[in-house]
């Protein structure tokens, strides 16, 4: 029986729309690596205030530039959630890169070119021989731009703001419903304008709105396109 080729899968799509959620699904289900882009991101933006290199959303980009060679970033397997948790210089930093100090402050650190320039040269590395999921919001027009299947995830803001608030709320960190609405709000706006990699839509990708969809109703919808996909009978 001949072995199935594993396959390159990019998630992209706006902030808060569950692309972490339902890429961990896809690649739970197929047995796949799941890398978080936007952890990595993340985890440069946490290195950057711990150093003062950024806040307030206005970072000091030659500094940041000049400090990317002491940045490390790796993923380990998480013996709880079964996933994998983001390391941060060998430092696990899932929580704190989940804080709003940090999502106030990504996009600032994610349109600098020298560092997407190194995650992207780190996310293709892993990618090399595929069988991986990876989501983000340039995984497939610039690190994977030949993927065979590309999905591009929206949804409402206010569904985004909703889902975004909940989760944080789940977590028992300072949450502020208007607030997160801003955050969400002003990341569309800074990822959609900013001068390299901006947010967009593949011409190849196949749009995916869960605005009212259920996990177990995208997971469904993702069945079907894989099986088209894949030539799967």
């Amino acid at each position: 029986m001949k072995k199935k080729k594993k396959i390159i899968i990019t998630v992209d799509g706006y902030s808060s729309c569950g692309k972490s959620t339902f890429a961990k699904a896809i690649a739970a289900e197929l047995g796949y690596l799941y890398i978080d882009s936007g952890a990595m991101y993340r985890a440069v933006t946490l290195f950057c205030l711990r150093q003062g290199l950024v806040d307030l959303g206005v970072a000091d980009v030659n500094r940041i530039i000049s400090a990317l060679p002491l940045i490390q970033i790796s993923f380990r397997p998480d013996g709880e959630t079964g996933y994998f948790e983001t390391l941060l210089n060998g430092e696990s930093v899932e929580r704190e890169i989940r804080d709003r100090a940090v999502s106030d402050n990504v996009s600032a650190v994610s349109t600098i070119a020298g560092v997407r320039t190194k995650l992207v040269e780190l996310q293709q590395g892993m990618g090399a021989g595929g069988g991986i999921v990876m989501d983000g919001r340039d995984i497939g027009t610039v690190v994977f731009p030949d993927a065979e299947l590309k999905i591009f995830m929206t949804a409402t803001p206010e569904v985004r703001a909703q889902r975004r608030y909940l989760e944080l709320v789940s977590k028992g960190m300072p949450a502020d419903f208007d607030a997160v609405v801003k955050n969400i709000n002003d990341r569309d706006r800074i990822d959609s304008s900013r001068e390299v990699s901006p947010l967009r839509q593949a011409d190849d990708a196949v749009v995916l709105d869960n605005s009212h969809m259920t996990p177990e109703e995208q997971m469904k919808w993702f069945r079907k396109l894989y099986k088209m996909r894949t030539n799967e009978s």
